[in-house]
């Protein structure tokens, strides 16, 4: 089967495993990752640390956890079957099932490029001063340059170079801060429900694991798959996928905590709220000195740009696995998945006057379709005909259902919050 990634003839090849082996399969988590810090991250995480100072920092241990299962499982689909989830749906679902479960899954792909290309934007506004909607086709235009331009491969590099900047910022940024570590400590691993915080609360953990990631995760994998016909080889892959997805999802923790205790730190001691981005800048700067704010500016242009590019390739894998073909830039049918999915964000940036209605809009169509894409997942990865030996078992299938109801419960409670 053809495959976006390399030319390696995988039947004849078998990797080492050992030693630092392990590194050559670092880097499909990072790509997920991204989407655990997108723009939409940014906005919740500020409003939490402003509002109630480390008090909800647990949301972020929590969110990290609901999201190692279900990335796990989803990318062991595509190293067990060489289908991504698309595709896997295509080929074992009945069309009249698979066809509307892929429409709403390109409808979602399209409110997470509106999300993440705003974010990108309003980074842009904050640096330059360019206006939000000139600063979203900037943001398209570069993106789709590096999509057209580069193979998988830099891809990856790009991305990971992208959240190693962010990380640095955000070490800078609490350098600069006195954080209080013994509480940070216990708000990590103690839920607590301050009165207002259920809001922000929904936000957070019903917005971290996105239908996007869930699709491009099980697409990417493959991108250090070799010899399906090994037993051997396919579960090393499975052990190693595992570290992949656990390391990169605690880089993610990691940062994601960084921004409430950056929050915590300056706005919530100070008593100053955040409601927007743009207001977070401006607000930094009294405090910490105005290259703490260029800092945080850079650190959400490259967010937004990494969030954009990873929308743009789910989607490009998402309408391809339509047509029971993998991602490839090079053809038409992931070409049109990217299109489809910048442009008509694009379009509705261009004209909608109030870029925040824009976000709420994506917000609800994503809480709408999430249950969708995950209970699609479970139900293949524990399906003996899809997965062979390598299907859920049954507690891990109990668990992972039980997973997507919580997650299905926030996004419901998120949802009625934003219509009522």
């Amino acid at each position: 089967m053809k495959k976006f990634l390399d030319n390696i003839d995988r039947k004849d090849y078998r990797p080492k495993f050992g030693g630092l082996e392990i590194l050559r399969y670092l880097g499909p988590g990072l790509l997920v990752t991204v989407g655990f810090i997108d723009p939409g991250n940014w906005a919740s995480n500020l409003a939490a640390g402003a509002g109630f100072g480390y008090q909800l920092l647990w949301m972020v241990t929590f969110s990290t956890i609901l999201l190692i299962m279900l990335q796990h499982n989803v990318a062991h689909l595509g190293i067990a079957t060489g289908l991504c989830l698309s595709e896997a749906t295509t080929q074992y679902i009945r069309p009249a099932y698979a066809r509307p479960i892929l429409a709403s899954a390109v409808l979602a792909s399209v409110s997470t490029s509106l999300a993440e290309i705003l974010g990108g934007a309003i980074a842009l506004n904050m640096l330059f001063g360019i206006p939000i909607k000139s600063g979203s086709l900037l943001v398209v235009i570069f993106v789709v340059v590096m999509l057209f331009s580069n193979g998988y491969q830099m891809i990856e590099k790009w991305i990971i170079a992208f959240v190693s900047v962010i990380g640095l910022s955000f070490i800078y940024e609490l350098s600069l801060v006195q954080i209080d570590w013994p509480v940070a400590a216990r708000s990590w691993v103690t839920p607590t429900f301050p009165e207002g915080s259920m809001l922000i609360i929904m936000s957070v953990l019903g917005a971290v694991v996105m239908p996007h990631n869930l699709f491009l995760h099980s697409e990417i994998i493959q991108s250090r798959q070799w010899n399906l016909e090994d037993d051997r080889t396919i579960r090393k892959q499975l052990n190693y996928e595992f570290l992949d997805t656990l390391i990169s999802m605690l880089i993610g923790w990691a940062i994601n905590s960084a921004m409430i205790l950056l929050a915590a730190a300056s706005f919530f001691k100070h008593g100053t709220m955040v409601s927007e981005l743009q207001q977070a800048k401006n607000l930094l700067e009294p405090l910490l000195g105005i290259h703490a704010g260029v800092v945080f500016a850079v650190a959400l242009l490259l967010a937004g740009i990494a969030s954009t590019i990873t929308s743009g390739m789910a989607a490009g894998s998402i309408f391809s696995g339509i047509f029971k073909e993998p991602y490839d830039i090079k053809d038409n049918h992931s070409r049109l998945g990217v299109a489809i999915s910048f442009l008509v964000a694009l379009l509705i940036i261009l004209f909608i006057s109030n870029p925040f209605q824009g976000l709420i809009l994506s917000q609800m169509l994503l809480s709408v379709q999430l249950p969708v894409t995950i209970f699609t997942q479970v139900y293949l990865t524990s399906s003996e005909k899809v997965m062979g030996k390598y299907r859920n078992s049954k507690v891990t299938s109990i668990l992972l259902y039980l997973t997507g109801a919580a997650v299905t419960a926030l996004n419901i409670g998120l949802l009625l919050s934003l219509l009522l």
